[in-house]
């Protein structure tokens, strides 16, 4: 592997996370150091993280994903960061495209990445995910998240934005029932964050775009070609547009 001549701080935020942690933080072993910013986990995650030698776990109360994710970049010690969610995976080519493009003086500012989904052991190459991508690579001094964001976080990056070519590896869900309780908690956090900003509900806006979601997932963005799992996984994109509104009737009641 290419030496690295700047140095990176790679980040995550956990909550429950000892069956992905392990992987994860060897997927950061070309960083200065790994920063963990834990949400009290409940189960081994803190413990295997803290036996890796360069981590740093610093555990705060959970309010939302964008507060946890701008306190890990306060946290870096370095500009370069590389962020990872629990379910993601780095390949080494992917690793090696990341410092290489660090060590060039010509470098953007934040980089996006494309990444593979699966649900489960299966990819999926359809239902909305063909042109999934995030910033995960970019200079902290350039960026932080936008505060009024409290879940689909928002990088608002001051300065050149550039995409990787290996893309990552997205274990999103590991089963449908997983899959659906993140649904379900995304879009309450969402309608949260609708009523902050002074949105009404509307039972004619819930129905529609729920619907819509359905048919733009599973016709639209190709979900039909990805079979059950495409039709699981537009139901379920559609649940979450559904409680968001829920979630915003009943703050706004």
């Amino acid at each position: 592997m290419t030496h690295l001549k700047e140095k990176i701080s790679g980040l995550i935020i956990t909550y429950n996370e000892e069956k992905n942690i392990r992987e994860v933080l060897e997927c950061f072993d070309f960083c200065h150091e790994i920063i963990v910013v834990d949400s009290y986990s409940t189960d081994k995650t803190t413990d295997i993280a803290r036996s890796f030698s360069n981590v740093t776990v610093v555990q705060n109360k959970f309010e939302d994903y964008t507060k946890q994710r701008n306190l890990a970049l306060n946290l870096a010690n370095n500009d370069w960061v590389f962020f990872l969610d629990g379910d993601e995976r780095i390949s080494e080519k992917g690793k090696q495209e990341i410092i290489e493009t660090v060590n060039n003086p010509n470098a953007c500012d934040a980089y996006y990445i494309y990444r593979i989904f699966f649900l489960g052991q299966q990819k999926i190459r359809f239902s909305g995910t063909q042109n999934d991508k995030n910033f995960r690579l970019f200079r902290k001094s350039k960026a932080h998240y936008d505060d009024l964001k409290k879940v689909h976080e928002t990088l608002l990056v001051n300065g050149k934005i550039g995409f990787l070519k290996h893309k990552l590896l997205h274990y999103s869900f590991e089963n449908y029932h997983r899959f659906k309780d993140k649904m379900i908690y995304y879009g309450q956090l969402k309608g949260l964050e609708l009523s902050q900003k002074g949105k009404k509900y509307s039972s004619f806006m819930k129905w529609s775009k729920t619907t819509f979601k359905f048919i733009k997932t599973y016709i639209l963005k190709l979900g039909v070609l990805d079979g059950i799992n495409g039709l699981k996984i537009s139901y379920l994109q559609s649940l979450y547009v559904y409680e968001t509104y829920e979630s915003l009737r009943k703050a706004t009641s």
